[in-house]
């Protein structure tokens, strides 16, 4: 037997609560975080809710957004882009634009490695002035299932205090900058910080969260991509005062580098430290990848969440997450842990 229609018959079960509400009676889900692990969980989430906002990082200072940022001092547009492909749809419209924008020029010039899908995005900030307005364009062009806003209005350079960075003096602890070396660092990294240290929220993005019935924090790189949003005041304000469920979304493996070594459960004790007024209500992890399930729970708690184990990594062995696996993890713990009775 192929694998495809195995998929198809996981994401059957995904979706069959979905299909089964009224239109627009959907959950209302906004997911926080960048790269890879954003656009695993907003490929998973649109396969459950036709209402999904990104909330995206802007820290990011490498590659063809670093070099944009650097010349053009717009926000890097890089992350963005990739939360917009993975919102594209799976028919052949959603699948072409979706490569189209991650379409990469190789050349011996200057637009050897830029991808189009960024070059498309700062053309129309430069064209639009706003933001917000640009990326809902970009998406209306797409036909993205959702919309993606950037977390803060100005880019951001990320700081690490980092415990061992040069190997001769392993106890000293020095300042790495820049979100590509902070993700590559060697040592232990203590902590994150951003400059400026108080960036200013897009207001799209707080009223989203305000509005929503579940916040998804994560997968990703903790310390580039998930808690960086925890460091804009008015942002994490809203993730502390919204009435909406929060799911925290454990990655499958540690990241060589920022999270050498580290455990499941200090992931949320790294999280609780940066973000110490902020609880979850859900913690989901792949159950294959928690060796010690009483710790792991233990540390949850004290963030005021519940635990849930599911299959979500990729059947193949390779260390991502299954994007109907992880719809039907999400789409269970909206279902056990939500509201009562229909949405809205």
């Amino acid at each position: 037997m192929t694998r495809r229609p195995l998929r198809r018959h996981r994401l059957s079960r995904a979706t069959a609560a979905l299909s089964g509400r009224k239109r627009g009676a959907q959950p209302k889900v906004v997911a926080l975080g960048g790269g890879m692990g954003l656009s695993a969980s907003l490929t998973a989430l649109r396969r459950i809710t036709g209402d999904l906002t990104a909330v995206v990082t802007v820290a990011d200072d490498g590659g063809s957004s670093g070099r944009l940022r650097e010349e053009l001092g717009v926000l890097p547009p890089g992350d963005l882009r990739k939360a917009l492909a993975a919102l594209c749809g799976d028919d052949e419209w959603g699948q072409t634009w979706a490569q189209v924008i991650q379409h990469r020029f190789e050349s011996k010039g200057d637009l050897h490695e830029h991808a189009v899908g960024n070059l498309l995005i700062v053309a129309l900030w430069e064209q639009l002035g706003d933001h917000v307005q640009a990326l809902d364009l970009v998406g209306k062009l797409l036909g993205a299932h959702g919309r993606v806003l950037p977390m803060s209005a100005v880019p951001l350079e990320l700081q690490a205090l980092v415990r061992g960075h040069h190997p001769d003096r392993p106890d000293d602890i020095a300042t790495v900058r820049g979100q590509a070396t902070v993700a590559l660092t060697p040592g232990e990294v203590q902590s994150v910080h951003v400059v400026p240290a108080d960036p200013p929220a897009v207001p799209e993005a707080v009223a989203a969260v305000l509005d929503a019935d579940w916040v998804v924090l994560g997968p990703g790189s903790w310390f580039s991509s998930v808690i960086p949003h925890l460091l804009v005041p008015e942002l994490l304000d809203a993730l502390v005062s919204t009435k909406a469920r929060k799911v925290l979304s454990l990655n499958l493996a540690p990241q060589p580098g920022e999270t050498e070594g580290f455990s499941p459960q200090r992931h949320l004790e790294v999280l609780g430290r940066h973000a110490p007024k902020l609880a979850m209500d859900v913690v989901l992890a792949d159950e294959a990848a928690v060796p010690d399930r009483e710790s792991l729970a233990d540390a949850a708690k004290r963030l005021g969440a519940a635990v849930e184990l599911a299959p979500v990594a990729s059947p193949d062995g390779v260390p991502i997450h299954d994007p109907e696996l992880l719809a039907a993890a999400y789409d269970r713990i909206f279902r056990m842990h939500g509201r009562i009775g229909p949405w809205r």
